[in-house]
This record gives structure tokens, C-alpha cells and sequence, in this order.
């Protein structure tokens, strides 16, 4: 903070209250002199800096969304190629997370409906000595352009506008102990996609279709003279009769409205952003298809995982799982990028790390976001259900709060650095030392049977398999595996990874040890009849007995679940048990009943959303019916990769590429490929940070051809049909 310790926090002393407001500042510099020049700053808001007339970096939506009572980031740009004689610089300010309807963020010194700014402009001369320029009294301040801005309901900007004269800022005792240096993954511009299709309604209205559905803002130039008004509104999917569907975004008006100011000015968004598809058009003036362009911004991951294989339905599933995760990793991962939420939910990103972690490189932004969950953690160790929040009363939720246990092992495994797990065991710790507490404590003597509820986690409120299709209502939200199994279940998958942590970081571990053995029994006590059954008879319950190593009958849990899956003929899980339900299908012997759920088109069914034109992953099997119908539009998004979890089965199944238990950072590697002949064809990359690793399978008449690469200084080996075979570093050709 030391860029910034001398500098003051600047608000406007009044300005219209939903218009984006410039802070400015000329300045002086003995440009001969210069050797380097750099800008400090944050807001109260979002932020866009211009210096005499040039961009302030690349990052959009800075300073991104953290918790602003604790933890503010600053960023710091290079501008020693723009600096001039006689300088402008100009920094808007706009709402942008910080004005978050969730929070309430009132106090006496600055309104929560008001930006503010702290920055330095720091000059450094050949000869060793600085020139500083800090926010104060005597820059100024005017309103923008952008005469209402908006996380949800989006912006206006009139180009007609004239601003009256700046006025002095205003100088605000404002805290600076709550600015950190920026962390994780900047939010930046990515791939820009042009209209595809212009459509009219049955209503009438004038529609472009971009083909794929992304995260960010249109740009184009407004069409007419002086004055002329064009609005568009942002969605996901059109209804069955054709119309524009808007009511699963809620309250979020997710609108972008432009006063033309009759200049050939092509325009974007600069505080707000949203999930689409479409745009509707209403404009007096016609427009085409190719004068709109669509912006997709997310956190500048580098892509580091390729899948293709011979079936067109898994690669547009792929595409559309890699899209869902472009459209939520912005800045935090959220859950959806359109509706009037786009929070961080815990349970979405623990259930989607791991693969995460296997498309792009996301171990800064999970580190940033693992700091976001420190600080948001309470004294008792609870973790509340989405992050940043405004308040810490809600959460604990069993798969949701295991999220600060789970992501951070998962960075471990796949990036192999130990950092993650210093910086967050403390964190893990305290959610393990939680779950202790939500436990029933019943003092009923010493007898393990009389006193098992010790070990239960059956004393908290919890979301259960979200979303899941068992109850018979598939309207219903929570499942019907019993919610307490569920608890306890991921009391001892979080409890053991605890323990893995421990010993990777050589830390002490053996309460933690008896602990988890507790849980295992207490848990087989409860929830697992003498006959090996489970007394949730659903998919899920017998997933996480497996999965987690929790039934010692491995034989009935592995049958039952596939007779309740050949029951059905489709998946029930919902968020809880489908990440793990293909995994626990292999385990138990059935691959090929795990392609059948892969491959099925039918509703339910991953296949039914991709046969359904679905360009991103749904929150909800059932978001759009065989019928046409929508479900309930109070939760229904188009864009919410959780299901796309299923991809690390693929990436550790179908490609056959998993790490040696034990290690971490692809040091030593298993090619054990499960092939099936409906996909004859499978090819798979990941950049792992020891290089890269390929896998390409190809079923012929006259057998099953392997191409596994190994980078330089890995150990592996494949195991096909129970034979080993040692591989070298390079290209290794096998054949059955």
C-alpha cells in the first residue's frame, strides 16, 4: 500500500446519482528526464483510466469484487510511453459491484451510492529522485457520458450529453487499510463474435443472434441523426412460439441504451457486463445483423486443455463446458452471468475445480478467490454460501463450505505447489474444527454405538443434491438423498483431505486421523443396512459411499447403483452427486453404462441440452422442456457450468490421463484409458506445468491404437486390460 499511503480518497461533493462520474488531473513532466512513469490506483466502484487520450492498460471491471469492508485491490499500470509535456489524465468511475444490491454499505464519510477514487501518478527520473501526483483537493470532477450505470440493469450512454464544468473534488477521510495489491487473474477482452443471424419475431421485434452465448457487452455505432434512441436488451433464449425471453433474468433489466450523438462513434459498455445470446433491438433506425459485434470478457486464463473426439455431441459438449466457464470466471467464479445474482456460490465452484483445472490455467484466480473465502470465514470457521458477501450469517452448507478444504487440495494436485496449501490449512482447519461443532454432541457414555452422533454432521441446515430429479417434483431444489448422509459424507471427504494436506505440509495430523476414522464408522452405522444398502435409496447416496470410500461393501453399493440408474434409464443426481456419478458408475465396474448416460440424447440428460442448442452448460436439467416450456423462471439459467464437472471423467477416463496417487503436479502419470466403440476416436492435450501431456485413442477393425505423450522428467506407464507398459518421455505408440 505504500504507492498509495499518501495519496486521499476523492469523491464528487454532487453529481447525478446513477451517472458514471471522471476524476481528472493535468500535470506537467520534464519528459527528458523521465525513466520511468507508473499508476497507482483503486475505486470505490469499477474504474476506466485515460491518459491524454490512451487507455490505462487492458483490465475491464477493475478493481474486481472482493469483500469492500476488508480487502480492496489496487492495480498498478506502466504509463511511461504516454507521458507528454502536459498530460490529461482522466479515470471514470462507474458503480460496478461495489453499489451490489446485497450489500449495505452506508456510513457517514461516503454513501454507498457514491464513487470514489485513490490513485498516484509516480515519476521516476534518470537521476534517481520521483515526482508524485496524488488524488486530492485539487483535481477535479465532472459527470460522464454514462448517464446510468448498473452491475445488472446495464448503462445509458448519451453521446448528446455536454457536461457542465468540473468542479474541485472533494477530499474524504476514508479508511486505506483495507487496499491490498491486485491478485488472481485480470479481467480482460477475449473473443469477439459478430452478429450471425437477424431475426423478426412473431411479435415484431428485431432480433441478432450471435451463435454462442458469452459474458461481456456489445459494441456498434449508433444509426440516425443527433437525439435518436437505440435500446437493447441482452438474453439467453427465445420462447417456443420464437419471442424474446427475458423473465429468468429476474429483476436485471440487463438493457444497454445509446442517445446517438449523430457521429460515426462506435461505442461499448464500460461498467457492466452480461450473459447473452441475443439481443433485441428497438431503434427507429434498422440495423443488420453484422453492425453488431459481441465482446466475451472473463479473467485472462491461458487455455491449457484440448478434447475432440469422432462424435459431434462431445465436442459441442466440451466447447459448451469450456463456454460455461469462460462466462463464470470473472474475477470470482461465479454460478451465472445474467440474472440479477451473479454471486460467487461455493458449491458450484467446488464441484467444477477439478475440471476447471484441466481446460485453463486457474491456479492465481482460485488463489485470489481462496483469500476471498479467508477473509469471509468466521471466527467459528463457517463458510458462507457464496463469497464475497455482504453479511456472514448464512452458510456452513455441507459440498459448499468443503469448498475451502476441496479447491485448495485440488490446486495441489494439479499444479503441484505447496503454497496453496500453506496459505489456506488454517482455513481448512477451521471448517473441519465446524463441522465438529454442527455435529450432535449427545454425552450418552462411552459406547461407540450410543454416542456415534458425535460424529454426525446432522446438526446444521443444508442445501442436500441440488437440483436433483428424485423427488418426483422436478421442480423440487433439494433432493431426495437424506440430507444429514450428505453432511456427513462430505464430513469425512474434507476431514481426509485435511489429513492429505497435513502430510504433504509434514504438519502433525493424528487427532484429525481418528477423527476421520470415527466419521467412516459412525457413518456406516447410520446410513449403511446390514445388507449393504443404503437407507437412501437414491443415485446420489450411493455415489458418495463410493466415491469417498465409505461403504466397506463396495460389491452392493456399486450394484445398486447401477440398478438405479438402469431403473430409471437416466441420471437423478442433481450438484451434489453428478460430479462423481460417471466415477462411481467406472468404479464400480459399469464403464459402459457410464457412456450410456454420456452419450444419451434424451431428456435428462447431458446430450438433451447439446441436441437442444445449448451453446453454454444449464443450471437445470429441465431449464428448457422436450415441450418448449421453460421451467420456473425464479431460477433457470442458461449459463451455469456445474454439470460441466463431467468432464474430468472424460479428461481421467475416456483419455485415460490421471496422476499416481500420491503425487501432485503430473510428476507421475497413468495412462488407463476406458474405451467404448461408440466413440472410436478420442484426443485429448493438457499443458501441465511439467509440459504437455496427449492422449489419443483410435478403435480400428484390427484393434485399439494409443499415441500417449510424456513430458521430459515425468514418470509414467499405461495400464491396458491389467497390463503394464513402462513409457518414455515423448511420443509412445502402443497398439491392442
Amino acid at each position: 500500500m505504500n504507492e498509495l499511503k499518501n495519496a486521499a480518497w476523492i469523491k464528487a461533493p454532487r453529481y447525478r446519482k446513477d451517472a458514471a462520474i471522471i476524476f481528472s488531473k493535468s500535470f506537467h513532466a520534464d519528459t527528458k528526464r523521465i525513466a520511468k512513469a507508473k499508476i497507482t490506483l483503486t475505486s470505490r466502484g469499477v474504474f476506466v483510466g485515460i491518459i491524454n487520450g490512451s487507455r490505462i492498460g487492458n483490465d475491464i471491471l477493475t478493481p474486481g469484487w472482493t469483500d469492500y469492508y476488508k480487502r480492496l485491490q489496487f492495480f498498478t499500470y506502466d504509463i511511461t510511453s504516454d507521458i507528454k509535456a502536459n498530460n490529461k489524465l482522466e479515470i471514470g468511475v462507474g458503480k460496478g459491484w461495489f453499489f451490489h444490491n446485497w450489500y449495505d454499505l452506508h456510513s457517514k464519510i461516503i454513501k454507498f451510492d457514491e464513487p470514489a477514487l485513490i490513485a498516484v501518478v509516480t515519476l521516476e527520473y534518470a537521476d534517481g529522485t520521483f515526482e508524485h501526483i496524488r488524488t486530492d483537493g485539487s483535481w477535479q470532477v465532472r459527470e460522464s457520458r454514462v448517464r446510468y450505470n448498473h452491475i445488472y440493469n446495464g448503462e445509458t450512454l448519451d453521446l448528446t450529453y455536454k457536461a457542465a464544468r468540473p468542479v474541485k473534488a472533494k477530499v474524504i477521510d476514508y479508511s486505506k487499510d483495507i487496499l491490498i495489491p491486485a491478485g488472481g487473474l485480470p479481467v480482460r477482452e477475449r473473443e469477439v463474435f459478430t452478429g450471425k443471424e437477424l431475426i423478426i419475431t412473431p411479435k415484431g421485434e428485431t432480433v441478432i443472434d450471435f451463435g454462442q452465448e458469452i459474458t461481456g457487452y456489445i459494441s456498434f455505432i449508433p444509426k440516425g441523426k443527433k437525439g435518436t434512441k437505440t435500446t437493447v436488451r441482452h438474453f439467453e433464449m427465445l420462447d417456443s412460439s420464437g419471442n424474446v425471453y427475458t423473465e429468468n433474468y429476474r429483476s436485471a433489466k440487463a438493457t444497454y441504451t445509446v442517445i446517438s450523438g449523430g457521429e460515426n462513434e462506435k461505442i461499448k459498455p464500460l461498467y457492466t457486463f452480461f450473459g447473452f445470446r441475443y439481443i433485441c433491438v428497438d431503434s427507429t433506425e434498422k440495423y443488420e445483423a453484422s453492425d453488431f459485434s459481441a465482446i466475451a470478457v472473463y479473467s485472462d486464463m491461458k487455455k491449457t486443455g484440448a478434447f475432440e473426439t469422432s462424435l459431434p455431441l462431445l465436442n459441442q459438449l466440451y466447447s459448451n463446458i469450456c463456454w460455461g466457464q469462460r462466462g463464470n470466471f470473472l474475477d470470482i467464479p461465479t454460478d451465472c452471468p445474467q440474472r440479477d445474482e451473479r454471486f460467487g456460490w461455493t458449491g458450484d465452484a467446488q464441484v467444477f475445480c477439478k475440471t476447471a483445472s484441466y481446460n485453463f490455467d486457474v491456479y492465481e484466480f482460485f488463489r485470489k478467490w481462496c483469500g476471498d473465502l479467508r477473509t469471509a470465514q468466521n471466527e467459528d470457521g463457517m463458510i458462507p454460501n457464496f463469497v464475497p458477501c455482504r453479511s456472514n450469517e448464512g452458510g456452513g452448507s455441507a459440498a459448499w463450505a468443503d469448498c475451502c478444504v476441496i479447491i485448495p487440495w485440488q490446486m495441489y494436485l494439479t499444479y503441484g505447489k505447496k503454497q496453496i496449501l500453506r496459505e489456506n490449512i488454517g482455513m481448512m482447519k477451521k471448517w473441519i474444527d465446524c463441522m465438529v461443532g454442527y455435529a450432535a454432541k449427545k454425552d450418552v457414555g462411552d459406547d461407540f454405538k450410543k454416542n456415534r452422533n458425535i460424529y454426525l454432521n446432522n446438526n446444521h441446515w443444508h442445501f442436500g443434491d441440488w437440483l436433483s430429479l428424485d423427488l418426483g417434483d422436478q421442480e423440487a431444489t433439494r433432493g431426495a438423498t437424506d440430507k444429514d448422509l450428505i453432511a456427513t459424507a462430505f464430513f469425512a471427504y474434507s476431514t481426509g483431505l485435511y489429513i492429505k494436506a497435513c502430510r504433504v505440509l509434514g504438519k502433525e495430523c493424528a487427532k484429525y486421523e481418528e477423527l476421520l476414522e470415527n466419521i467412516k464408522k459412525a457413518f456406516a452405522e447410520e446410513y449403511i443396512k446390514p445388507d449393504g444398502t443404503m437407507t437412501s435409496d437414491t443415485q446420489t447416496a450411493y455415489v458418495l459411499a463410493l466415491q469417498f470410500d465409505l461403504t466397506p461393501d463396495r460389491e452392493t453399493a456399486g450394484s445398486r447403483l447401477q440398478e438405479l440408474v438402469r431403473e430409471k434409464g437416466h441420471l437423478t443426481t442433481g450438484f451434489v452427486g453428478t460430479p462423481y456419478l460417471l466415477h462411481a458408475l467406472s468404479a464400480s465396474g459399469a464403464d459402459e453404462l457410464a457412456f450410456d448416460l454420456l452419450l444419451r440424447t434424451e431428456y435428462p440428460s447431458w446430450g438433451y441440452t447439446v441436441k437442444a442448442g445449448a451453446t453454454t452448460m444449464w443450471e437445470r436439467w429441465n431449464g428448457k422442456w422436450p415441450d418448449g416450456h421453460f421451467a420456473t423462471p425464479d431460477m433457470n439459467s442458461f449459463n451455469h457450468y456445474a454439470y460441466g464437472a463431467v468432464y474430468d471423467w472424460m479428461f481421467e477416463k475416456m483419455a485415460g490421463i490421471r496422476q499416481e496417487e500420491g503425487t501432485a503436479g503430473f510428476e507421475s502419470i497413468i495412462f488407463e484409458p476406458v474405451t467404448d466403440g461408440r466413440v472410436p476416436h478420442v484426443h485429448t492435450e493438457f499443458d501441465s506445468v511439467k509440459g504437455k501431456i496427449s492422449s489419443d485413442i483410435t478403435i480400428t477393425e484390427n484393434g485399439t491404437n494409443y499415441i500417449f505423450e510424456v513430458p521430459d522428467g515425468v514418470k509414467a506407464k499405461a495400464v491396458l486390460h491389467g497390463r503394464e507398459f513402462p513409457l518414455a518421455a515423448g511420443r509412445n505408440k502402443l497398439a491392442e
